[in-house]
Parts: structure tokens; C-alpha cells; sequence
């Protein structure tokens, strides 16, 4: 069975940083895709990025461009996502997800077969 764990999640100040975790057991990953999405209460889950598990690209939404890095240890299975300068309006739940493709996708959820968890991420101001 494919196993999504995120961990990391928080309580952090505004400004500050944040290191989650996305351990994904079950299979090979290559020829995947791994995506970090996000939701609040109330709104619609949210592209964050996503990173190829084959080449190593990313995309990231334009909210966070320039604060969010997305890395991955191949030999680990498991995939990260580094928060910077973190605003009150980052809080939400993080999931991390998987899709098959070589490509990054369009960053829908619909495109993303598993899930993990969620972590809860909380800035305060």
C-alpha cells in the first residue's frame, strides 16, 4: 500500500522557519511527481508546489515563490518542503501528495491519486 506521512508541522512566529517532512513508502517513486498542497478552514485546498522525483524540477505558486523550497532524498523516500519568512496567512494543513507523470502537472489536486495525512502549520502574527 502507498504511504504518505508528513511531519514537521507547527507553531512558528511570523518570519520564522519551518521544515516539513513527507516520508513515502509503498513503492517506487520514480516517474512520479510529489506535490505540497494546502488548505484552511473553509477554502479550498491550495497548490504549494510540486518537485519531480525523477529530475529533480519544480514549480511553485506564486504565493510563495522565493520563501518555499522543495527538496527530495531519493535514497529516502521522502521529500521536504522549507518554509522562510512565514506569513499568518500560511497557516493551513499541509498534505503532501503523489502523482504519476514525468511532467510537474497543472497543480489540481484532482491530478494527485494519494495523500497523506496533513500537518498543521500555524504562524502567528
Amino acid at each position: 500500500q502507498v504511504q504518505l506521512v508528513e511531519s514537521g508541522g507547527g507553531l512558528v512566529q511570523a518570519g520564522g522557519s519551518l521544515r516539513l517532512s513527507c516520508a513515502a513508502s509503498g513503492r517506487s517513486f520514480n516517474n512520479y511527481g510529489m506535490g505540497w498542497f494546502r488548505q484552511a478552514p473553509g477554502k479550498e485546498r491550495e497548490f504549494v508546489g510540486t518537485i519531480s522525483w525523477t529530475f529533480g524540477s519544480t514549480r511553485y505558486a506564486d504565493s510563495v515563490k522565493g520563501r518555499f523550497t522543495i527538496s527530495r532524498d531519493n535514497a529516502k523516500n521522502t521529500v521536504y518542503l522549507q518554509m522562510n519568512s512565514l506569513k499568518p496567512e500560511d497557516t493551513a494543513v499541509y498534505y503532501c501528495a503523489a502523482r504519476y507523470g514525468r511532467d510537474l502537472g497543472l497543480g489540481r489536486p484532482v491530478e494527485y491519486a494519494y495523500w497523506g495525512q496533513g500537518t498543521q502549520v500555524t504562524v502567528s502574527s
